[in-house]
């Protein structure tokens, strides 16, 4: 849902602390590594315990491999986040896996199903509407919301923000980063010239040269 409009800080904060019930440590993990990771919500639901559990510890980076990245041309390695890593940590200790090889988000219908991506978009949907939000959100949110945040830690760099979210077309990456027309009228406003300064005018309007007589 390339669509999906971003959250707001204070939106975030409601977010993380709304999840309840049974799964709440496996949803609110979803949540967070979602915003700190940037992975399209395929390429979460496709990890398994031993992609970030190393001897009973949350690992430091978080590997995707190519056959789950959209086209299949490489796999992706994201630094975690500390507080990723602390939500993984907490949904680790509630989950107590048997095995690495079980999915991280999976379904509690079991036999090692992740979750799908339309369940993944209900605990979502559900969880924002129950904080009051509106406007087109869904689980590529996450990912718009990641972008944003990365690039301005990047100074607006387009090129590696592209490399951040491991877009094959820096054009996906525009797309990513909308410009609202506030911004575009404060930039327009921010703009100046080595101009010299305008000699004072004789009868004309307020800021602007004097209107020429009749005769001239």
């Amino acid at each position: 849902m390339s669509g999906c409009r971003p959250l707001r800080p204070d939106e975030i904060r409601e977010v993380a602390q709304s999840f309840g019930g049974r799964y709440q440590w496996r949803d609110r993990a979803l949540f967070v590594v979602g915003l700190y990771t940037g992975f399209r919500i395929t390429e979460l639901l496709s990890m398994r315990w031993q992609d970030c559990v190393r001897q009973g510890q949350v690992t430091d980076a978080l590997t995707i491999a190519r056959r789950h990245m959209k086209q299949h041309q490489r796999g992706r390695t994201v630094a975690l986040h500390p507080e990723a890593r602390a939500a993984l940590a907490r949904w680790y200790a509630d989950d107590q896996p048997a095995s690495g090889t079980l999915h991280v988000f999976r379904s509690r219908k079991g036999q090692n199903r992740p979750l799908t991506r339309q369940t993944a978009w209900q605990i979502l949907m559900e969880a924002y509407l129950s904080c009051g939000m509106s406007g087109r959100l869904g689980t590529h949110s996450l990912r718009k919301t990641f972008a944003g945040a990365v690039h301005e830690q990047l100074g607006r760099d387009l090129r590696r923000t592209q490399q951040a979210l491991g877009h094959a077309n820096i054009g996906s990456t525009i797309h990513y980063l909308p410009v609202t027309d506030a911004e575009i009228q404060q930039a327009i406003i921010a703009v100046t010239y080595p101009l010299a300064a305008l000699p004072p005018a004789r009868g004309g309007p307020p800021g602007g040269p004097a209107r020429p007589s009749l005769g001239s």
